[in-house]
């Protein structure tokens, strides 16, 4: 896989053994166009995988970006795609390796933008969406983004979170979600 944009444009990141399906070029390409230019934003990338959206999110400006990813067996990898990145960046990215469940319980952090990419037979998106609307955990003006096939679906509305822009790539959909203006935060 390679970084489709920032300072590390090109540059290779390296998969990790294991069950892992790749974020699209052409979608993370998409996703970060359309949020724009990432300077002094906040990043927190859940169900990570190799750490390829961290590393994307911090070589496009990002001051400061989290992954989440519970396999172990990606642990040596993704550490090694985060050292490198930090090195030519000079961005730290803070690595949790634990289950997305029990880490957004724990969150004291909030975010510009949140990404999940769950496994496509991942059953518990909403759940997970309602934790991060109950806990606050995206800053006003930010996106949670959630990554899923077709065939599943979301709804317009959780709490405080709306629905403001959907994308299909082939059967894979991400959904922009962002707080109602209206609502109390």
């Amino acid at each position: 896989m390679r970084i489709t944009g920032g300072k590390l444009k090109g540059r290779v990141i390296k998969c990790p053994d294991g069950i892992i399906r790749p974020a699209m070029d052409r979608m993370r390409e998409s996703v970060f166009a359309i949020l724009g230019d990432l300077s002094e934003k906040s990043w927190l990338d859940l169900f990570s995988g190799s750490g390829t959206i961290a590393i994307e999110a911090a070589s496009r400006g990002s001051k400061s970006v989290q992954l989440c990813e519970k396999d172990k067996i990606k642990v040596k990898q993704v550490l090694e795609n985060v050292s490198i990145t930090e090195k030519e960046l000079g961005v730290k990215i803070g690595c949790h390796f634990m289950a997305v469940e029990l880490f957004l319980k724990r969150c004291k952090d909030c975010f510009d933008y949140i990404f999940l990419d769950p496994p496509f037979p991942y059953k518990y998106r909403l759940d997970l969406l309602k934790i991060i609307e109950k806990r606050n955990l995206v800053k006003v003006g930010g996106f949670v983004m959630i990554h899923y096939p077709e065939e599943d679906a979301l709804p317009e509305t959780i709490g405080k979170l709306v629905l403001k822009d959907k994308r299909i790539y082939g059967r894979s959909i991400v959904n922009f979600y962002g707080l109602d203006e209206k609502a109390e935060v």
